[in-house]
């Protein structure tokens, strides 16, 4: 079921871009739910992935990173979102305490950082977003695990 798309991102605007067209193509699909894993080494672009995908949301407030809070909710494009940086986290049953998995309801989406560390504790993903450092900008890999991530992926448009 799994299909994947693979972008190039040759600056900070490419991946605000991204974020934008993953948010465009959410309100379109209006899923239920939405999980997304975002992974890669330390200054991919993970946070500003998650930063850019609220932008296109409607948010227009600050968005922190979560490393220290683990855990920023936010509400944008109809959806309750839940921005989370398991970094910092020892022990996937940490996130027992965050309760993430009881406001993962109807009508929110969740981006998870650093998913691997809550293994067994969180929701699987509907799109899997891997971003690496390549040359002067990034690679991005967007892999759809469920109906709703290939539903996602179909719809996603990044012409302009």
């Amino acid at each position: 079921m799994a299909e994947s798309r693979t972008l190039t991102l040759a600056d900070p605007a490419a991946t605000a871009r991204l974020g934008h067209a993953v948010a465009e193509a959410m309100v379109a699909l209006q899923p239920v739910q939405f999980c997304i894993y975002l992974e890669g080494e330390l200054g991919a672009g993970k946070t500003a992935f998650a930063r850019a995908l609220l932008a296109g949301l409607g948010y227009q407030g600050r968005v922190p990173s979560p490393t220290y809070t683990l855990v920023e909710p936010y509400v944008a494009g109809g959806f309750q979102l839940l921005h989370a940086d398991l970094y910092r986290l020892r022990d996937p049953a940490e996130l027992d305490a965050l309760g993430i998995a009881d406001q993962f309801g109807a009508g929110s989406v969740l981006l998870v950082e650093w998913p691997v560390r809550g293994l067994g504790r969180l929701p699987p993903a509907d799109i899997k977003l891997d971003l690496s450092i390549a040359d002067e900008g990034r690679k991005a890999v967007l892999h759809a695990l469920t109906a709703r991530g290939i539903g996602l992926l179909e719809r996603l448009s990044l012409d302009g």
